[in-house]
């Protein structure tokens, strides 16, 4: 898609192709003012329950409670801390009290309001309510809305890792207000980005190019980088639409989209789940090191490595780990440890997202634990 496409209209929709399951991904500017027209054909009854995170809440509930109950609906919310600590069997407890506390039916729906961490607890939630109620995604960080908030994916962390206790439950629409990114800090901009850069490297070259050339023009945060940003959201959805409908439990190509996360889970789990370690800033320094790894196994240019650092450090995005964690020194043997618990193991192999190039992404489970370990020692000695 053009930039001059993605300007044709101020909100665009995206499609996700699931048959009977489909949904919409609508992007664009004021959408929180207009959520009550937007959610009110979806639903069974005309009441709503909010799962939302105290920053967010102090910004938006307000406004968005505003905008549902002129349409009509009935709204009751809980308030979880913000952060990624949130994430655990605890507070997805506390959010199944909350709605069960509020009398929440079959045919209530339920709202994520707020970034990944909100948008995987309360679809996680939703999908375990009362065996299973519907859900709507409303994403407040650019990383949500060019990753998490599309795709179904739900889940909680655990001591052994990263999204290991979770489920897929498609939301029934996703509305991505532009506008909300003004209030994002810096630094959860730039994590988002690091989402919005994984597209092009795993599939997109052109849409890479486009990122080395408008990127740190997009991040400036002024009001001529709204078109540019919302263009990376836009394309991001369609690009993850496209391999979600393809493939939605992610028996293969989804799986592309996990590139730099394994090494990025890794560095969350050994850095605790805390605000030390943004999971965009994980991905980034993890999507460097699957490309590092590629370029010592012969699969990819060093050149392209070189590329990705030279964008990351220019919009101002992490490329090494941490080197000390809460547990000390960071070693690659904990790294590896972290790694044995993965999703992606099956039969014993650890499967990685490794590329043959920018935008020519692939799966392999042949990677020798010799070659990691080397990748991750220069890595944390960088």
């Amino acid at each position: 898609m053009t930039l001059a496409a993605a300007r044709i209209s101020e909100n665009t929709a995206v499609s996700v192709a699931l048959g009977d399951r489909a949904y919409d991904i609508h992007v664009g500017r004021g959408l929180l003012s207009r959520a009550g027209a937007l959610c009110a054909p979806l639903l069974k009854q005309r009441c709503v329950f909010v799962v939302t995170d105290s920053t967010v809440a102090k910004l938006y509930l307000g406004p968005f409670t505003a905008s549902l109950t002129a349409a009509g609906i009935k709204v009751d919310h809980t308030v979880v801390p913000a952060g990624e600590a949130s994430k655990d069997f605890a507070h997805l407890e506390q959010v199944l009290d909350a709605m069960l506390a509020a009398k929440c039916e079959r045919g209530t729906m339920i709202v994520a309001l707020g970034g990944g961490v909100v948008g995987d607890l309360a679809g996680f939630a939703a999908s375990v309510l009362l065996r299973g109620v519907e859900f709507i995604q409303v994403p407040t960080t650019l990383l949500s809305q060019v990753d998490s908030s599309v795709g179904g994916k739900t889940g909680i962390n655990t001591k052994a890792g990263k999204n290991l206790v979770g489920s897929f439950h498609q939301p029934r629409l996703v509305l991505a207000d532009t506008d909300v990114l003004a209030t994002l800090p810096r630094r959860e901009l730039l994590a988002g980005y690091a989402e919005v850069a994984k597209y092009g490297l795993l599939g997109d070259a052109a849409f890479w190019t486009w990122l080395e050339n408008n990127g740190v023009a997009t991040l400036a945060g002024d009001e001529a980088s709204h078109a540019l940003m919302r263009h990376c959201i836009v394309a991001s959805c369609e690009a993850k639409a496209r391999i979600v409908a393809a493939d939605e439990k992610e028996s293969g190509e989804r799986a592309l989209l996990n590139l730099g996360h394994t090494f990025g889970h890794a560095f969350e789990a050994e850095m605790g789940y805390g605000g030390a370690l943004l999971h965009g800033e994980a991905v980034a320094m993890g999507m460097v090191m699957a490309f590092e790894l590629s370029a010592r196994l012969g699969l990819c240019p060093t050149s392209d490595v070189e590329r990705i650092r030279k964008h990351f450090v220019a919009v101002g995005l992490p490329v090494a780990p941490p080197r000390k964690g809460p547990r000390g020194v960071i070693t690659p043997a904990m790294l590896m440890a972290h790694m044995t618990q993965d999703k992606k193991m099956k039969d014993g192999a650890l499967t990685f997202v490794l590329a043959r190039g920018i935008g020519k992404a692939f799966l392999n489970n042949t990677v020798p634990p010799a070659e990691l370990e080397a990748v991750l020692a220069a890595a944390l000695a960088a």
